[in-house]
């Protein structure tokens, strides 16, 4: 029997072929580099080093300066943009070898995330393990991955000539297609793993809706660190003593503010928080009073358990001005958030087929 035959014959509710548990392990693998490059890049950009790098060499890039001279050249290339000059003009050699590495990991933990991603999709496609609602789910992160570096570099671009740091739109979209990367593999691990459970239709519904909130989160936690939001209204619950500044949805045209001004980042940030938030507490309620002994019912505790977490530490690293730990930290606990609320959405579809 083939790879194929042993998924296309793998039940639900059955245990897993080992053609199966060879891509469900892949796209797990993958899934956990993404993680990683993400918390990678959290420390690239809370260190400001994310512009150390002002060149796009996507082969010869992979090897770092060598000798001092090459150093010195690197260095030199960097005094030639705005943030060296406006930000930090006494920059040592030294201070910039500690930026310039963080930059460097994190490019090439995406060149190495494309090796391990292309390498097995090439094999499981020749071994014809790929084909059906398996390739699709597969497809969708094989063009993300595609796109990522190319989005990675246009908002590098974005931050070499007219400004000190990056474009936070470039950079809230360059964290969304992680996030999305990140789900469809998870969604489509997931999936090779799925059992029949008694569930109701409304379970799956509103895991889905909290899987959609919390990517939606991602990007809006985004701008905020783009537009260091974060070092602003440094209280909770209030900002600057009232539920909405007087300063938030103050530009012209007011949708600008959506994406352009501190103070609106910060509170579309919160709000959507909240309702997350609650949302996660009422399906874990509501899902443990329908099916009470389900996985489904588990799952979903645990997402809203998470879910109290991230709003926790996010408060924290709020209150603390965003100390780099508790930044990295939030980061990893909202992908953390988003790939058990993934993960529980799959499985939750996978069984409500049959159940209302």
């Amino acid at each position: 029997m083939s790879v194929v035959d042993e998924i296309a014959a793998f039940p639900i509710g059955a245990r897993a072929a080992p053609g199966a548990n060879a891509v469900r392990l892949w796209l797990w693998g993958v899934a956990a580099l993404i993680f990683a490059m993400v918390l990678v890049g959290g420390a690239t950009r809370l260190t400001e080093s994310g512009l150390s790098i002002t060149q796009w060499k996507p082969i010869t890039g992979i090897v770092p300066p060598l000798s001092g001279a090459d150093w010195q050249a690197a260095f030199d290339a960097y005094k030639q943009i705005p943030q060296y000059a406006l930000l930090f003009p006494d920059m040592t050699l030294d201070g910039f070898k500690t930026i310039f590495l963080w930059e460097w990991s994190h490019r090439l933990l995406a060149r190495l995330i494309g090796v391990a991603f292309i390498v097995p999709a090439l094999w499981f496609w020749r071994a014809g393990a790929l084909r059906g609602d398996l390739g699709r789910n597969v497809l969708a992160p094989a063009g993300l991955l595609a796109l990522e570096p190319i989005v990675g570099w246009w908002m590098v671009a974005s931050g070499l000539a007219e400004r000190t740091e990056v474009s936070q739109v470039r950079l809230a979209i360059h964290l969304i297609i992680a996030a999305a990367t990140f789900a469809a593999l998870v969604w489509a691990a997931t999936g090779l793993r799925a059992r029949r459970e008694t569930a109701p239709r409304r379970v799956a519904v509103t895991a889905r809706l909290i899987a959609l909130a919390v990517f939606c989160q991602i990007g809006l936690g985004a701008l905020v660190a783009g537009l260091r939001a974060g070092l602003i209204y440094n209280t909770w619950p209030l900002m600057n003593g009232a539920w909405i500044p007087g300063d938030a949805f103050g530009a012209a045209p007011w949708w600008r503010s959506l994406y352009d001004d501190a103070a609106t980042a910060q509170f579309d940030h919160r709000l959507l928080a909240y309702a997350i938030v609650a949302l996660a507490l009422w399906h874990g309620f509501d899902a443990s009073r329908l099916a009470p002994a389900s996985a489904a019912a588990r799952r979903a505790r645990v997402v809203a358990g998470l879910a109290l977490a991230q709003a926790a530490l996010g408060i924290t690293a709020l209150l603390l001005a965003v100390p780099i730990w508790a930044g990295l930290a939030h980061q990893a606990l909202a992908f953390a958030l988003l790939g058990m609320a993934v993960a529980h959405a799959r499985a939750s579809a996978a069984c409500s087929a049959t159940f209302t």
